[in-house]
């Protein structure tokens, strides 16, 4: 299987810049769509299914009632497979494998929301700090243990009183008069894992002041776990609070440099977000699996309902939206590896500083993956009308599930402030000309022409807007929240459109237009869809900065730029509902 190193790059085509889809124009050819999955990559998802349906899907009873040992023996059997260990070095008893890889895993792993939570905690924010910034004997003593599912791992970043204002943390590291151990202090909140974890990545400040991670290990000596939280959703996932009461932890379980935690939570949490939108994506086709089930199998009035108007459209926008999503996710996947190319985990640093060039589209598939997730499973409730509100079907489960994901990994709240503030410090330092005018659409024609200009259109509107926002507030920008989100919006919705639309595109330029036209029925859809959301949030946002007869102005450029020929989106949407009840689900492979 192809390693880190071995990634999908291809030749003459350079790694997009962080942010660059809102000022230069891709082609089909330099993104990546998942009908590319390489041989390789289909048989680690295929691997991944196989085993959450044998091996998951039968002990769901026992893993949703919080029992301990078997959720552990599961997650020993998926490290039997290689499954744990799909981002860890084979020198460390891992498999070394792309992101796309990861993601395809992750994907999979989402057959139960719960166990989702503890295979991506475990394989992400659990095991990453160590394989991006342990020690060499660090990494000797854990990797081949979290990748062989021998152990597992929590993760242990927020406070009660800090929130998602994760520095300021009050739990607190001293060394011990001999030097030969820290002794830490304090509570941490919301341990996924906690209750079977074997290990848990810590945040502390040493001495009060400086904020840096330890690893600490299970049993040792003034640590102790809270009660389980009642928790709405994941319920089947241990979440417990981690005590530490002069907890005695050995000098060489400091995880990277004194004071320079921040630096291991925020390039993991971009993991964390970027393997969570994956995750979501795995979701919405399980969803939308059942939901398509549901409807052929219900008789309402002498039919199926999947054969009434307002069901199918439901079944076509949760067909849609999952399209998105998917595209979105394995676009970013693409970008993240061509640029890992050639850049090994024995030069971390490296690593992580291509990998945080995509802080804002990490951001972005975190925030657009468990929206369109929320959706897809409140209208699958919906659907199943009273059965969807009762333990005895699946979609009240999935609703619960879902809702933990716009929290998780940073509040969306907290992502749609990062997008924005990314982008502007990548401008401010020179490597994304954003306000130089430099953005020149290229020629709208061929197939799917219409929609390309409507793409051209938003991301002048993105540019547009932040540059007037910029403009009017200077330095203050980052205290108006509200109108850094509406442009968070916008940029969502202008990088999602142009994903889907491009993977549509690069489909048709090697399969024939013919090949694609539940496809491009779902872009159209989407886009109209999505011009008069990016038309609203711009309006929004204007009326916080101008006033008059400039504010007049700028919404008739809106306008403009947001002008297009209106689409039949019902029918677009049967169409895509059609797919889905014919196929009996996400009617793509």
């Amino acid at each position: 299987m192809a390693t880190q190193s071995q990634t999908q790059s291809q030749p003459g085509i350079v790694a997009a810049r962080g942010g660059s889809f809102l000022i230069e124009d891709r082609a089909p050819g330099e993104v990546f769509v998942p009908e590319e999955f390489s041989d390789e990559q289909r048989m680690i998802a295929q691997t991944a299914e196989q085993f959450m349906e044998e091996e998951l899907v039968p002990r769901l009873p026992q893993t949703l009632n919080l029992e301990y040992e078997v959720t552990r023996d599961v997650m020993r059997k998926a490290g039997e497979l290689g499954l744990l260990g799909v981002e860890i070095p084979e020198e460390y008893g891992g498999l070394g494998l792309d992101k796309i890889s990861g993601c395809l895993v992750s994907e999979k792993a989402s057959r139960d929301g719960s166990f989702a939570v503890t295979f991506m905690g475990h394989i992400g924010i659990g095991t990453l700090p160590i394989v991006y910034f342990g020690t060499e004997e660090q990494k000797q003593k854990y990797l081949p243990k979290l990748a062989s599912g021998k152990w597992i791992s929590s993760y242990s970043l927020s406070e009660a009183s800090s929130a998602s204002d994760a520095l300021n943390a009050r739990a607190k590291a001293v060394l011990s008069e001999d030097g030969e151990y820290w002794i830490l202090n304090g509570e941490k909140m919301w341990l996924t894992n906690a209750g079977y974890a074997d290990i848990h990545i810590t945040f502390c400040k040493v001495d009060g002041e400086h904020f840096t991670a330890f690893i600490i290990d299970k049993g040792s000596s003034g640590v102790s776990l809270g009660a389980e939280e009642k928790k709405t959703g994941i319920k089947g996932s241990s979440t417990r609070p981690l005590i530490l009461q002069d907890a005695r932890v050995p000098r060489e379980n400091l995880l990277g440099e004194i004071g320079k935690g921040h630096k291991i939570a925020f390039n993991i949490l971009n993991f964390g977000r970027f393997k969570l939108g994956a995750g979501t994506v795995g979701s919405c086709k399980l969803a939308l699996k059942s939901a398509a089930e549901y409807a052929s199998q219900r008789i309402a009035f002498g039919q199926p309902i999947s054969a009434f108007g307002l069901i199918q459209h439901k079944l076509g926008e949760m067909a849609i939206r999952t399209y998105v999503s998917e595209s979105v996710v394995y676009r970013t996947a693409g970008m993240i590896d061509r640029n890992l190319a050639g850049v090994g985990l024995h030069d971390a640093p490296e690593a992580l500083k291509r990998i945080e060039e995509y802080a804002a589209e990490c951001s972005i598939v975190k925030i657009f993956g468990s929206e369109m997730l929320d959706w897809v499973v409140d209208e699958t409730v919906q659907l199943f009308g009273g059965a969807g509100f009762v333990e005895d079907f699946p979609a009240e489960r999935y609703w619960r599930d879902a809702r933990v994901n716009r929290i998780f990994e940073g509040t969306n709240e907290i992502n749609r402030l990062l997008i924005p503030g990314r982008l502007l410090k990548a401008a401010r330092q020179g490597s994304l000309p954003l306000f130089d005018g430099s953005y020149l659409p290229g020629a709208c024609v061929g197939f799917l022409a219409a929609e390309l200009r409507m793409l051209s259109g938003a991301k002048r509107v993105a540019t547009t807007v932040l540059d007037l926002a910029v403009k009017r507030f200077a330095d203050g920008l980052t205290e108006q929240q509200e109108v850094l989100a509406h442009f968070a919006d916008i940029a969502i919705e202008t990088y999602a459109f142009e994903s889907a639309l491009l993977r549509v595109q690069k489909k048709a330029a090697s399969s024939g237009e013919g090949s694609v036209a539940v496809e491009s029925a779902i872009v159209r859809c989407w886009a109209q869809d999505a011009l008069d959301r990016i038309d609203a949030s711009a309006r929004r946002l204007l009326a916080a900065v101008l006033v008059g007869d400039p504010l007049k102005r700028q919404l008739e450029a809106v306008s403009r730029l947001t002008a297009r020929d209106t689409q039949d989106t019902i029918q677009l949407r049967r169409t895509a509902a059609v797919a889905v009840i014919v196929s009996g689900g996400y009617p793509f492979a």
